[in-house]
């Protein structure tokens, strides 16, 4: 699915031309997962496969979400926003009814096409994607003057209150700050980011779909982060200069393990682990050393597995089969977890061989024919043409 897919989709729909289309892309993450929400550091990135969204202005107060991949739409109205019964346009209807609340210039309805290539709960923030990109083309649209970091914000209320996900702001800021060639290595308390080359010259970077789906709001993720705030909670009654948890050491964390639920202590353990495991990777690929870098990557998966237990079976058995590899510098599982990608940093040379490899062993063990997705780090959102 393209752009010029969900163009045709818009000019059949509603036998006119839209007035802008816009790229959304998805993110991959390469280290510092399940941090964003507990205000540590990530480093994610934009990639290759995106959602477009195709758009014009109406005279009225109507909305129309057409969806080009599920074939459906609904038709809502700007005066009456409120949840629906299709899952996938809560999406959508969060952040029009968001901006709506903060901004007066959206004022009418608009027709709107979307679709892309993101595959759907394999961990690469589809939902992000189409809750950014949709803040992002409805920005330009009518010309409301938000910033990008607004739009994340934005986005991330909406998946808060709409689709029920109270997701950290990480997928979205990749998605719309996105920068080809860089990592960006984002500080989510301060919300502030520096971005870091990522050379690919001879490395790719490449995702196993587990084709196990995960509907984070029907999951356990919500539960992690209620876990993390109750853990954290605790140290900020004992120790009231702890805000959060970059000013928690292991040493204090230790001194209360008994005072802790067992469940609350691995959490916290968890985050300050990977925390600890993100400036490690940091100085890493600032010198070039991507062994290194893989080693973090494949003890982030361990403790994501271990102490926050968001893994599955087939993620495990993914990751498990590059361990003896040496053509493998680092993999893990990747994203909120219970199913989705793994991601895997991979010599090129060595690219074919590992996707033959893993594609019979999965298939013997799972009886799936698991896909696999080759990504470049690309730039955030953007608008693809926009008509005077």
């Amino acid at each position: 699915m393209n752009e010029k897919v969900v163009a045709k989709t818009f000019e059949e729909r509603y036998n006119s031309t839209p007035s802008i289309a816009v790229r959304a892309p998805g993110r991959i993450n390469l280290i510092g997962e399940h941090t964003d929400y507990n205000d540590g550091f990530v480093l994610p990135a934009s990639i290759d496969k995106a959602i477009y969204f195709c758009l014009a202005k109406r005279t009225d107060n109507t909305i129309i979400l057409n969806s080009v991949d599920l074939k459906d739409e609904i038709e809502i109205s700007l005066d009456d926003l409120k949840k629906s019964n299709k899952d996938w346009a809560n999406f959508l209807i969060g952040v029009i009814k968001e901006i709506k609340d903060t901004n007066p210039e959206l004022n009418k309805g608009f027709n709107l096409t979307f679709g892309g290539d993101v595959p759907l709960g394999a961990g690469l923030s589809s939902s992000a994607a189409i809750e950014s990109g949709l803040a992002y083309a409805l920005n330009q649209l009518y010309d409301l003057n938000f910033s990008l970091l607004d739009l994340a914000k934005i986005a991330q209320k909406a998946e808060h209150n709409f689709a029920g996900v109270r997701c950290g702001i990480m997928d979205m800021y990749a998605s719309l700050m996105g920068k080809k060639g860089h990592v960006i290595q984002l500080d989510c308390k301060n919300l502030t980011h520096t971005y870091l080359p990522f050379e690919m010259d001879d490395i790719a970077v490449l995702l196993f779909n587990s084709g196990v789906k995960h509907n984070l709001a029907e999951s356990a993720y919500n539960e992690r982060r209620e876990q993390c705030e109750k853990g954290l909670s605790f140290f900020q009654n004992q120790y009231p200069e702890i805000n959060s948890f970059r000013d928690l050491s292991f040493e204090t964390l230790e001194k209360h393990k008994a005072d802790l639920d067992a469940k609350v202590y691995d959490r916290c353990l968890y985050v300050l682990s990977e925390e600890d495991r993100m400036k490690k990777a940091t100085v890493a690929l600032t010198n070039k050393d991507l062994e290194a870098f893989g080693e973090l990557m494949y003890q982030t998966h361990e403790g994501l597995k271990s102490d926050y237990e968001v893994s599955c079976d087939e993620l495990d058995f993914l990751v498990d089969l590059t361990k003896d590899n040496d053509d493998v510098l680092g993999a893990r599982m990747m994203g909120g977890g219970f199913g989705g990608c793994t991601i895997n940093i991979v010599k090129k040379n060595a690219v074919s061989d590992l996707i033959e490899t893993v594609k019979s062993s999965y298939l013997s063990k799972f009886g799936i024919d698991i896909e696999h997705f080759q990504v470049q780090i690309t730039d955030g959102c953007s608008v693809i043409y926009e008509l005077a």
